[in-house]
């Protein structure tokens, strides 16, 4: 099968790796030195899920129509990816595996000739170097299709949704649901959910250990050890599960982490929450976990906080709630974006 992965970085990389080694057609897209790389060296894969050197053609945009396309760009560089693509997309089954909300439904609202798929990858990868990705946590990608589609105004960036018009007829993703699970399940670890939006904030919850990696430099391991920014986690992590709980949201399960556990967490007395955050630690493993927002950071790359903790933030204002605690967060990544150096762990606890 003609596979297409638009985005070759840390987890496009592994995607379009382990297709290669399954035999199947990979075209990829990239650019700068990781195009250079892949074009001349090919893409290599390491760690959990074994080695394999992948030769697929690499390209700044696809070239052939495939059977199967996945978008694996960063949330805030989605719609100049798929604008630049949407010829080859057309008709096409395409899978939209990323962090945050909505980007599954914006999606399909830009290309509505196209079937859309919801991805959440909960294997934790890295990007080691130009043509060299790997994984570093093990874990399967949830695979769905959205419950509720974005109207005009969330599309803008509010967070308020409307339903389809008969919720009772096909989802026109039916199909290609299944294609993506039959397709990606033979390589990789695939689950289905039919909670899908319940999925994307757990994983949004999760998604929560990512932002003090990027202001402090240190790994996700080494924060959530540090007792200060183990309770600045906690207190984002809280206030998070709050802001779900006002909209609706009922939590799938992922990664060790249910609806009860979080409804519970977010009551339990703060010295009792903080014991989540270390057995979350423990569930990512010895190796060192930079978490995606930071190694943007490294790259010199603008990091996709807006759509992680800043989500928290936006869904908030539309439950008519604030989120201080995400919004300083979300303040802090950016001042290490613009300034370029990372801010020390005291300083951190200080300002949050």
């Amino acid at each position: 099968m003609r596979i297409a992965v638009i985005g070759a970085g840390a987890v496009g990389g592994v995607i379009a790796a382990l297709a290669d080694r399954a035999g199947h057609q990979v075209a990829v897209t990239a650019r700068g030195a990781q195009l250079d790389a892949l074009q001349q060296r090919g893409l290599h894969l390491s760690g959990h899920w074994g080695e394999h050197t992948a030769r697929p053609h690499a390209s700044a945009a696809l070239e052939e129509r495939p059977d199967l396309a996945v978008l694996t760009v960063k949330a805030q560089d989605a719609h100049i990816a798929l604008a630049e693509n949407a010829e080859s997309l057309r008709g096409v089954p395409l899978v939209v595996v990323q962090n945050g909300l909505g980007g599954a439904e914006a999606a399909a609202a830009q290309l509505p000739a196209t079937a859309v798929v919801g991805g959440l990858a909960l294997f934790a990868a890295s990007y080691l170097s130009p043509g060299e990705v790997s994984i570093t946590t093990p874990a399967a990608t949830y695979l769905g299709l959205p419950a509720v589609r974005l109207d005009p105004a969330a599309q803008a960036g509010s967070a308020d949704r409307v339903a389809p018009a008969n919720p009772t007829a096909p989802a026109p993703g039916d199909a290609a649901l299944r294609l993506a699970t039959a397709t990606l399940g033979a390589f990789m670890p695939i689950e289905v959910t039919h909670n899908f939006a319940g999925a994307q904030w757990t994983k949004l919850i999760v998604n929560q250990v990512n932002a003090l990696p990027a202001i402090t430099g240190h790994s996700v391991q080494n924060t959530i050890a540090d007792p200060r920014l183990r309770a600045v986690l906690t207190d984002s992590m809280r206030e998070a599960v709050g802001v779900a709980r006002a909209r609706g949201v009922h939590f799938e399960t992922l990664l060790g982490l249910s609806d009860p556990l979080l409804r519970v967490f977010a009551a339990a007395p703060r010295p009792v929450a903080r014991l989540l955050p270390l057995l979350m630690s423990r569930r990512v493993g010895k190796t060192p976990n930079p978490g995606s927002t930071l190694q943007s950071i490294r790259r010199g790359q603008l990091t996709e906080i807006d759509h992680l903790n800043g989500a928290v933030v936006r869904e908030a204002y539309a439950a008519r709630l604030e989120a201080p605690i995400n919004a300083r967060l979300v303040a802090l990544v950016h001042r290490v974006e613009a300034e370029g150096a990372f801010i020390t762990p005291t300083e951190v606890a200080r300002a949050v």
